[in-house]
């Protein structure tokens, strides 16, 4: 049985752990294929893969330089994600708030404990 060609979107391509890592080097400059596997260690096929799903959810693009292909992150398509996890601040802030209030409670309790 043949296999199906993979679909993806943001949510899944970013879904891989080492689809993260080339995105965070991008993030900093501009890199060839080459570039990133001697910054990674990886295989150059591996690097190609995780590359082409990338450029796939438009989350990379590619210039081309004379025979260098040079790759960057395309950060407005990260939004989506920003946009799903800002629903979840409100959770974060309440527990955030209420870690603290427990911390203030210990440190007085603490303090009263000494005298």
């Amino acid at each position: 049985m043949p296999r199906t060609k993979a679909s993806y979107d943001v949510f899944s391509a970013i879904g891989e752990p080492k689809r993260r890592i080339i995105i965070e080097q991008l993030i900093q400059k501009e890199m060839t294929v080459n570039e990133l596997v001697a910054e990674l260690s990886w295989s150059q096929p591996a690097v190609s893969k995780h590359l082409a799903v990338l450029r796939q959810v438009d989350l990379v693009s590619e210039r081309r330089a004379g025979r260098f292909r040079f790759y960057r992150v395309q950060p407005r398509e990260l939004k989506p994600i920003q946009e799903w996890i800002h629903q979840f601040e409100k959770y974060w802030g309440g527990s955030l708030d209420q870690l603290d209030t427990y911390l203030q409670e210990l440190r007085l309790g603490m303090n009263n404990d000494k005298h």
